[in-house]
Formats: structure tokens, C-alpha cells, sequence
């Protein structure tokens, strides 16, 4: 993991500071079965109950068209959990004063966006990611756009 606040001096952030803005993140083994007991704890901590796996590369029809639904700013009503199994992404997050903190992943990072937390997310260069994505609700995982939610209030 890499990560960076957006500002003209690009100041790196450390995990805690992440922690601090109840943005998760942890490095999880490469060994299955320590990794697999890593998921189900934090399943059972963070109450989540459903998992499945998503992969973007270059082979996947209409990536262009998939990633636009990502890289506009928005937010769900239930966290955004990513296990990055391989390949590599971008995550811009708001941290609590409303200031960009980019964060890379890579394989082995686990990554919790907070509900309600406005956020994009871009693929690298290399246009390949295949992520772990873990909910308690996959109702509450369907994207709400920033101008959208502003024009409501």
C-alpha cells in the first residue's frame, strides 16, 4: 500500500493516519489458510456476511464503460471492502476534512471504505485487478454520485 495526501506536497499517510479517519486498512498473509481465518475474523467483526470475487483487465468487455461508474466521486450506504488478490488499484478517499487521501493497493491489501464516505476508485496502468469483495448487504452497495447527493440536499 501507498498512500499520499492529494496536495501540492503529495504527504504521505501512514496506516494510523488512515485509522484515524476510519478508513481500514491491514496486510493480509499470503498463506490461504492464515489469510482465509484473517477474512472470516474480520467478517465476524465488521458483521459482514457475503463475499464474492470481481476481476477488471484488459479481456473484460466494456471496461472503459465498468471503470466510468467508478472514477466519478460517490459514496454507498454500507462499506466498500476490497481484498486485493492480484493486480493493482487506485482508491481516492475524502478523509474527514473533506481532502483527498490517494491510497494504492496491491495484492494482499485488505482496504474498508466507510459508509457514506465519498470516494473513486481507478485502475493502474496495468489495467488488471482481481479483488475479494466482502458486505453485509449488497442493497447497500449501489453507488450515490456527489452531484447527485448534493442536488438533493
Amino acid at each position: 500500500m501507498q498512500a499520499f495526501r492529494l496536495n501540492p506536497q503529495q504527504t504521505t499517510v501512514q496506516a494510523q493516519e488512515l485509522l484515524d479517519n476510519g478508513i481500514f486498512y491491514e496486510r493480509l498473509s499470503d498463506d490461504p489458510p492464515l489469510r482465509r481465518d484473517q477474512i472470516d475474523k474480520i467478517k465476524a467483526t465488521h458483521g459482514y456476511v457475503d463475499e464474492d470475487v470481481v476481476e477488471l483487465n484488459l479481456a473484460t468487455p466494456d471496461l472503459d464503460t465498468i471503470c466510468k461508474k467508478f472514477d466519478k466521486e460517490h459514496f454507498h450506504t454500507d462499506d466498500e471492502v476490497r481484498l486485493v488478490l492480484s493486480g493493482a488499484g487506485i482508491f481516492d478517499i475524502r478523509d474527514l476534512d473533506d481532502q483527498w487521501i490517494r491510497i494504492e493497493v496491491h495484492h494482499g491489501d485488505l482496504l474498508i471504505v466507510p459508509a457514506n464516505r465519498n470516494h473513486r476508485f481507478m485502475l493502474t496502468d496495468s489495467k488488471q485487478i482481481v479483488c475479494l469483495r466482502l458486505f453485509k448487504d449488497k442493497e447497500g452497495w449501489s453507488p450515490i454520485y456527489r452531484t447527485l447527493a448534493t442536488a438533493a440536499t
